[in-house]
């Protein structure tokens, strides 16, 4: 099994882009179980990152 271990959201405030959304679907799409939240400086991104990997099994 591979997860990513080093991603960014839309909330990091030096680097990220991604939409937390938008990172669960494809997750999902590529068959992994898991991913990894490591923002920067924050985890505002947290309860939105496991209410969106719960909603879709990821």
């Amino acid at each position: 099994m591979f997860s990513h271990l080093h991603v960014h959201t839309e909330f990091s405030l030096l680097d990220g882009l991604a939409r937390v959304t938008d990172l669960m679907q494809r997750a999902r799409e590529l068959g992994q179980e898991a991913i990894a939240l490591t923002d920067h400086g924050n985890l505002y991104a947290a309860v939105d990152f496991y209410k969106e990997a719960r909603a879709q099994d990821v």
